[in-house]
């Protein structure tokens, strides 16, 4: 068994309780606008994730939902954070444009700075879409985020960026299908992606748990990762749950199954605010002739 090299970040959140949470829209292929919400259970499901974060050495910060911003709840998708300067979530949908609004002022009270890619006119960008992986930001190009964000991102952050274009409607946002796990695994889900995505993870995920199209869509891969813990959510394939434990990790389920009606899970719910991209800072000369893969 490998010795499990645990991701420098993941141990501290912000998360939105669902207190305005329901399904009034469908802007995701998951979304069912008459499939009611339990409000309570909605919370109780909310409440028990925080407690199970904590429990395994998570530090849980808040925001307020607003109302009439249901999906709020999904604070993943707030911004990249790097250090203390996030880059802000242009969305793609009207229906979500106040989180950003809301999500900026709460990094400013807790002294972050700003940058609004939105403000370059080059699309949509939606930080459910990033992940630091290795030595690169992946960045995916699809439903919810613009390839031409990319390389606002790699000017803007001082990065390297790989795209990984996503294909798959259901599948949305790249933390459906791609959960780090520590530095060299990932769980990853290739039906996501087409061929150049699939190429680009290959390249920089040493030892994948690769999941079929039915497994990811138990939201497996929208799992959160803290030290040597896997928080997912129940109904975990049972093949995948074997293999984290294999590698030394232990597995902790919780049932957020309300959430879902929304389209999203743990990852979904969780914005790490300790992310530093350092592992992908370009040098002055190397980001002025960066390219970005297409």
């Amino acid at each position: 068994m490998t010795e499990i090299r645990p991701l420098p970040w993941g141990r501290r959140y912000l998360m939105c309780r669902p207190e305005h949470f329901r399904v009034d829209y469908a802007i995701n292929p998951w979304m069912d606008v008459d499939s009611a919400v339990d409000p309570e259970h909605a919370l109780t499901q909310w409440d028990t994730l925080v407690a199970t974060l904590e429990s395994a050495g998570a530090e849980v910060e808040q925001i307020a939902q607003l109302p009439g911003n249901p999906d709020m709840v999904y604070a993943m998708n707030y911004g990249l954070v790097d250090g203390d300067h996030v880059a802000l979530t242009n969305f793609r949908y009207d229906e979500r444009r106040a989180e950003a609004e809301a999500a900026e002022w709460w990094f400013g009270e807790a002294g972050l700075r700003t940058t609004r890619v939105g403000d370059a006119g080059v699309g949509a960008f939606e930080a459910g879409d990033a992940f630091l992986y290795g030595d690169s930001l992946l960045v995916a190009a699809g439903p919810r985020t613009d390839v031409a964000t990319h390389a606002v991102l790699s000017r803007e952050l001082g990065v390297r960026v790989a795209s990984v274009p996503v294909v798959h409607p259901a599948l949305y946002h790249l933390d459906l299908s791609f959960c780090p796990l520590d530095e060299t695994r990932a769980i990853i889900a290739p039906a996501a992606w087409n061929a150049a995505g699939r190429r680009t993870v290959q390249a920089l995920v040493p030892d994948p748990l690769v999941i079929d199209e039915d497994e990811a869509f138990t939201f497996c891969a929208n799992s959160v990762v803290i030290g040597d813990v896997v928080v997912m959510p129940a109904g975990v394939p049972v093949r995948v749950a074997r293999q984290l434990e294999s590698w030394g990790f232990a597995v902790a389920t919780v049932d957020v199954s309300e959430l879902h009606k929304g389209g999203g899970s743990i990852r979904c719910m969780t914005l790490p605010l300790d992310t530093r991209l350092d592992d992908a800072r370009l040098t002055v000369g190397a980001l002025q002739g960066a390219a970005v893969p297409a």
